[in-house]
């Protein structure tokens, strides 16, 4: 009787094309390798590290200043309503009325803490929070410096939502996307909007500048290399509220 020997090498060969294909595919959410610490810093003048007891302009204070108050058609370069520019350090100190180390008697920052119709941002944006509102007023304080500061680390062992995420998007998105009328209808000003689009991808693949997205912050200067990935892994682990 003469055997008959069934080939086993196409069947193996197509295991090895399948692993192969799975292999290659690149999930930037999924790959925990950690981005190098950010060393652009986004700033101009004196950068150096950080002090907790300094707040500065580059990374705390313009960012709120262009989420809340230059948006289009309102105090930027090009349509700078009311004569006011407020999306760079030249144009808030010399038409934002800053009277350096006197924030009460700074005009900017009084529209920014009134509550009548000459409020900044008006309605239907959100005011500022107490937490913006302390920032620039001890910026203003400590001389309105246009400072900056780089990070020693990149510290991304224990990111949370209440400590990373959400100051991250008060001061850089919750500006346009709050409010009665959100920009782009996506309201970012609770936690279940913000997990709607950390889980359908806008959120990661807005502020990575992905192809097919609309990049983010859309005013201001794009996030560090470190807060991008400190989105990335808050995602990866589920976009808790923790």
């Amino acid at each position: 009787m003469k055997r008959i020997f069934v080939p086993v090498l196409i069947p193996v060969l197509a295991v090895l094309s399948i692993l192969l294909t799975s292999a290659c595919k690149h999930d930037p959410l999924a790959d925990g390798t950690p981005i190098p610490p950010d060393t652009a810093g986004n700033g101009n003048n004196n950068s150096s590290g950080c002090s907790k007891d300094t707040t500065y302009f580059v990374q705390q204070v313009l960012p709120i200043f262009q989420s809340s108050c230059a948006m289009s058609g309102c105090h930027n370069c090009t349509t700078h309503k009311k004569g006011l520019i407020l999306d760079s350090y030249n144009g808030i100190l010399s038409t934002g009325g800053i009277n350096v180390n006197n924030p009460t008697s700074s005009s900017v920052y009084r529209a920014m803490t009134n509550s009548g119709d000459e409020n900044m941002p008006p309605y239907p944006a959100a005011p500022m929070t107490s937490t913006q509102l302390a920032l620039i007023s001890k910026w203003i304080g400590q001389g309105a410096k246009d400072n900056s500061c780089l990070e020693s680390g990149c510290d991304t062992t224990n990111v949370k939502y209440t400590t990373h995420i959400k100051p991250l998007i008060q001061n850089a998105c919750q500006g346009c996307h709050s409010g009665a009328s959100p920009g782009g209808g996506i309201e970012l000003s609770t936690y279940a909007g913000i997990k709607a689009i950390a889980d359908n991808g806008k959120f990661f693949g807005s502020i990575s500048h992905l192809s097919g997205f609309s990049a983010m912050p859309k005013n201001g200067n794009p996030l560090t290399d470190c807060q991008i990935n400190m989105v990335r892994i808050w995602i990866r682990l589920g976009a808790t509220q923790n």
